[in-house]
């Protein structure tokens, strides 16, 4: 998954030299103690207070006892992402909740700056475990009905992007700019499940200053979001926009057969609201158009999808975390379309600190109640 890094937080050489003299520290076992396990992050060792836990509902508890912004993950094989925490700041504690059926070797990662591979360490699950969805139809409803909204935004996704590739070969840059935010709206829609898969977002989604492993360049939507705001389209722009027309076909041949839970549901929907945070109402994301509010529109669509697809289980065990959680959401939309202009929106730049402001509480708001979603789902 690439880092959004807000320029204040922390330059990739530092972190980079941080993270070259990281050490993973871990007490001895102590799963069955009947509560989530602990993990005191630092800016240079991820304390994580078991390193085994039976199969089924997992529960971290975070703090971030260092100076620096960071984020807490589970990783599966292959560096799926099982589950994670960002923008966790100095001082701070989260939650995370992951359901991990099956037992074998994971991996825990603490990332301070929000950079480069974290401080890692192995974790064993053990045993197995009914999955949810297994037991509770209205949870197996709940997936069923996310997963074809995923397919739905892929189904468009491919196209869209084909469209925005399209006019990036022929030279048409007006059309190409034009294109640009609406093709990225299905992928900001979904991207919680398109970065589980680890590799396929900084491929895609990647900004130039992003960390990457060796042999990864600046490509995908950013690379041409620069070429046709910046520089000018380049002689490799036809080549990068191949690739990421491919790239976003490995990522719908992928969403086939993901499967998915339903606490991946309540925390990509948290994910969603923590992208708007750290990129959209920075100003960061889109950094050469300044279309941030597309990608804001988009990421709040996709939290609230995944929220209503829970919304009878929610509805079932806290009800009135289902009208807060309502009456928020509005709350949003109804901020954004203060900003519409024709189909679209104005350029992120037109906001004053007022506006950015507003917004800032309006998700902040909104973010508060999201993520007591995994828990009344779990309970």
């Amino acid at each position: 998954m690439s880092r959004r890094i807000p320029a204040a937080v922390l330059t990739a050489g530092a972190a980079a030299a941080v993270l070259a003299g990281c050490t993973s520290t871990a007490p001895a076992d102590n799963a069955g103690g009947g509560g989530p396990i602990t993990v005191n992050a630092t800016d240079t060792a991820c304390e994580v207070s078991s390193t085994t836990a039976p199969a089924g509902k997992i529960s971290f508890d975070i703090t971030n006892a260092g100076s620096k912004v960071t984020e807490f993950y589970l990783y599966g094989e292959g560096d799926r992402i099982m589950g994670e925490v960002e923008n966790i700041g100095a001082g701070l504690s989260r939650n995370l909740i992951v359901e991990v059926p099956d037992g074998g070797t994971y991996t825990t990662a603490c990332k301070p700056g929000m950079v480069g591979d974290g401080v890692r360490a192995p974790f064993t699950v053990t045993g197995s475990a009914a999955r949810q969805v297994d037991q509770n139809t209205k949870l197996a409803e709940a997936t069923a009905g996310y997963k074809r909204y995923v397919d739905s935004q892929v189904g468009a996704l491919v196209p869209k992007t084909q469209e925005f590739v399209d006019a990036v070969k022929a030279k048409n840059v007006e059309q190409a700019k034009a294109l640009f935010p609406v093709s990225r709206t299905y992928w900001e829609r979904i991207e919680p499940v398109a970065e589980s898969f680890g590799d396929i977002d900084p491929k895609i989604d990647g900004r130039e200053d992003d960390e990457r492993d060796p042999g990864v360049g600046f490509t995908g939507y950013h690379r041409l979001e620069k070429d046709l705001w910046v520089t000018g389209l380049q002689p490799d722009s036809p080549a990068i926009a191949d690739r990421l027309q491919a790239d976003i076909a490995d990522l719908a041949n992928r969403t086939k057969t993901v499967e998915l839970t339903p606490v991946q549901l309540a925390n990509g929907a948290k994910e969603l609201l923590d992208e708007v945070a750290t990129g959209k109402i920075t100003g960061e994301e889109d950094r050469y158009s300044h279309t941030d509010l597309y990608d804001f529109k988009a990421n709040v669509e996709g939290s609230q999808a995944a929220i209503s697809a829970l919304r009878p289980v929610i509805d079932e065990r806290n009800k009135a975390l289902g009208a807060t959680l309502d009456a928020r959401f509005a709350d949003v939309e109804k901020l954004l379309e203060n900003y519409r202009q024709g189909d679209g929106f104005v350029l992120y730049t037109s906001l004053n600190e007022d506006d950015k402001k507003k917004m800032t509480a309006a998700v902040d708001a909104l973010a508060e109640p999201v993520s007591q979603v995994a828990g009344a789902v779990t309970a």
